[in-house]
């Protein structure tokens, strides 16, 4: 599975970074990112920005990707 944010569509809640802290951030703009390990992708929105997503983390990625608010977070599956 792989994850990336619409960065356009964000509304900065950070709920995406409560439920999955290793797949997502915030940073200084206000917007969440995923990352891979200790990478931040911030290069916004788009396979730019697409992480791939530890198989003991899929859970907590689709259910941030359930209550984001701003419906910015889009999975891909393999």
């Amino acid at each position: 599975m792989k994850v990336w944010i619409d960065q356009d569509l964000c509304t900065g809640d950070g709920l995406c970074e409560e439920i999955a802290p290793a797949v997502f951030t915030l940073l200084d703009d206000g917007l969440a990112y995923v990352k891979e390990g200790d990478q931040v992708l911030s290069e916004p929105g788009g396979s730019g920005g697409m992480a791939l997503v530890p198989g003991d983390l899929e859970d907590a990625v689709v259910e941030a990707s359930e209550e984001c608010p701003g419906e910015c977070i889009f999975i891909e599956k393999d």
